[in-house]
């Protein structure tokens, strides 16, 4: 966590570190606990294709992927979430903390974030929660497409 908070300083973020006891497992447990707008929360899943993997950030009432919307958007033959073991492979994270920056990926965000001023995701570790604005999420991300 410590690269994540350097990068957050380095650019000036404006952000919020939040440490619980609790390990949150779903964006409505993050809601819950939070006291917000499922919405608002913003759980970071890893995409493989065959070009490779990407980073899909989603706004945590988003539903069901359609991956083939992302298929087509691209530009590729096959899209699938990626394995446990692919995402701590390509992310160094394990699955459900795979933060909302420096995951190394390129990223598709949802657009619905933008409804919020500040959305809750990962920190890289599964005790603590990151509160940041959508826009500084794609700032400091290689957002390739967006979805939404």
């Amino acid at each position: 966590m410590d690269r994540l908070v350097t990068n957050l300083n380095k650019y000036n973020i404006e952000y919020e570190i939040i440490n619980h006891s609790k390990k949150i497992n779903t964006a409505q447990e993050g809601a819950d606990y939070f006291g917000i707008n499922i919405g608002q929360t913003a759980p970071t899943l890893i995409l493989k294709t065959e070009n490779g993997y990407y980073a899909l950030i989603i706004s945590g009432d988003y539903g069901r992927i359609n991956f083939e919307i992302i298929k087509e958007m691209l530009k590729v033959q096959q899209v699938k979430l990626a394995k446990p073991t692919e995402v701590e492979q390509v992310t160094g994270y394990k699955i459900g903390s795979i933060p909302l920056i420096n995951h190394g990926l390129p990223v598709i965000m949802d657009r619905q974030l933008n409804r919020f001023t500040y959305v809750y995701g990962g920190t890289g570790i599964s005790h603590a929660t990151l509160k940041i604005s959508p826009n500084d999420i794609a700032k400091l991300n290689n957002v390739v497409s967006y979805i939404r």
